[in-house]
């Protein structure tokens, strides 16, 4: 079964739950700038755990939602469209059979890559300074980190966290 597979039904219905049951609550709540938007925002259980719908506010302008069949994607959207923190909800199709499709909300977020705009995107999405520092500290050192011969061919050592 591909995830893109338009004609695959879901083996059960999309759920909501407070946002405090979500699998990722902690991640967003450590990282958030506003962390007040946890309040408003959704746990939603595509399958079988529930992640987090984090609404725009603050300094979030924009949010997504990755979801691996579009009748998924569809249901998410239903699920926010008209709800407040949830404006202009869309849902972006994946071309490709082996990716996600994604359910996205508020502005339309940066699109070009690299150093610079890891920190841009990391503004647009309403992350604290110190998370997007932590990120781009973990990036750097991980780029910088010359390749051993057990890298450079996929392989990882035990030891290895």
């Amino acid at each position: 079964m591909m995830m893109g597979d338009p004609h695959v039904i879901p083996p059960a219905p999309l759920t909501v739950a407070p946002p405090q049951e979500a699998y990722d609550y902690e991640y967003f709540a450590q990282r958030l700038a506003d962390p007040w938007l946890l309040e408003q925002s959704l746990a939603v259980r595509p399958l079988r755990m529930p992640f987090l719908l984090v609404p725009v506010g603050g300094s979030r302008r924009g949010g997504y939602f990755s979801v691996p069949y579009r009748c998924l994607g569809l249901m998410v959207h239903d699920l926010v469209l008209g709800q407040p923190g949830f404006p202009d909800p869309r849902l972006r199709w994946s071309p490709y059979p082996d990716t996600s499709h994604v359910v996205e909300w508020g502005e339309r977020p940066p699109t070009s890559w690299g150093p610079v705009d890891d920190i841009t995107l990391g503004c647009f999405y309403g992350y604290s300074e110190q998370a997007i520092d932590q990120f781009m500290n973990r990036h750097t050192s991980t780029s910088r980190t010359p390749q051993t011969p057990s890298s450079a061919t996929g392989h990882r050592s035990p030891a290895a966290p």
